[in-house]
């Protein structure tokens, strides 16, 4: 059991500054090591570290913490109890399967990896190392989704039989490597991520994936929709990437069940529940932030040594494998593919 977690930050973009953003606010952890190979930001100088939240760069004292230009050096420090991995997607794997084989406690960035058997072999290498291994899944601790799980959960939706899950924004240009779908797997992995995992979440694994859309990386456009089939109903998760620059972010869902209709956007509806006797409420949400929620609830599963439950690894590892299901069916233009994990 860690009675104070030291921790390294591995990888110092626009998701490394929201993380530490967030680790200002948690008791019980210490950022000890940051590694990065831009000299700028392994200064502390993460102004530029821009992304799509609408949140600012700042600088940050790094004074007194071991720095490291490569984050393999970095896994190797003995002051570190865990590492919080904010690399390029395509280092995921390799760098949390390092980690783990250190004696490192990793918490990795979403998605998981790029593909199934790089999720399998992150999985394995925890259960060898007997360390904890939690994917941040974001939306599992979002304010304005948390509403919507509750519901499920306690019943008062009722049987699920539809879903809409919508994410948008302008192609990031904040790290030339998300272009590139060999590193980043694009649009589908970068942003729909979150919602094939929320979807999961809720209705569980679909019997069949389809999926149209239209991938032009180099013009700044992933786009796809993609149904997911389940004996009671259907899910539907739509959207990606819109050009460059200027197209703004959202992100929104409309649940449908037996007992109401659960819906949100934040372009402007809060979370609402509207019954099935016709009558509507505004659904309260928490008021922690959700990046500081997720790193809390990952701390206190290494201080306990107790596996992650509200975010597990095998959830993560088969969100990943329904969005290369996701890319298989758009490639094959609409044909319903049987979901075989």
């Amino acid at each position: 059991m860690v009675d104070r977690m030291k921790l390294g930050m591995l990888g110092l973009g626009f998701m490394g500054r929201t993380h530490l953003q967030a680790l200002r606010n948690i008791a019980g952890c210490q950022v000890v090591a940051v590694a990065s190979d831009d000299p700028v930001a392994l200064s502390g100088d993460l102004t530029g570290a821009g992304g799509n939240l609408g949140t600012s760069g700042e600088a940050f004292d790094f004074s007194g913490m071991s720095k490291y230009a490569d984050w393999k050096d970095a896994i190797k420090d003995p002051n570190i109890d865990a590492v919080d991995i904010c690399l390029p997607t395509h280092l995921h794997a390799p760098a949390a399967i390092a980690a783990l084989e250190e004696g490192k406690h990793v918490l990795v960035e979403k998605p998981m990896a790029l593909d199934g058997k790089d999720c399998d072999r992150m999985i394995e290498a925890a259960a060898k190392a007997k360390r904890i291994l939690m994917v941040a899944q974001v939306l599992r601790f979002f304010p304005a989704y948390l509403p919507l799980v509750d519901l499920q959960r306690s019943g008062r939706l009722g049987m699920l039989r539809s879903g809409i899950f919508r994410r948008r924004c302008a192609a990031p240009g904040w790290g030339a490597w998300l272009q590139d779908a060999d590193k980043s797997g694009g649009g589908v992995f970068d942003l729909l991520i979150h919602d094939v995992d929320i979807c999961l979440h809720l209705f569980g694994l679909p019997r069949a994936v389809s999926a149209t859309g239209w991938e032009a990386l180099g013009e700044g456009l992933d786009q796809i929709t993609s149904t997911f089939y389940y004996d009671t109903g259907e899910a539907v998760i739509t959207g990606g990437w819109h050009h460059p620059q200027s197209y703004p972010f959202s992100m929104e869902y409309t649940v449908s069940g037996d007992g109401g209709t659960a819906d949100y956007s934040s372009d402007g509806r809060v979370p609402s529940f509207h019954r099935a006797d016709g009558a509507a409420e505004k659904l309260e949400t928490p008021t922690k932030d959700g990046y500081e929620a997720e790193i809390e609830y990952f701390v206190k599963c290494v201080k306990e040594g107790a596996a992650p439950t509200l975010c597990t690894p095998q959830d993560s590892a088969n969100a990943v494998k329904l969005a290369r299901l996701m890319l298989e069916a758009r490639n094959r233009k609409g044909e319903v593919l049987e979901c075989k994990l």
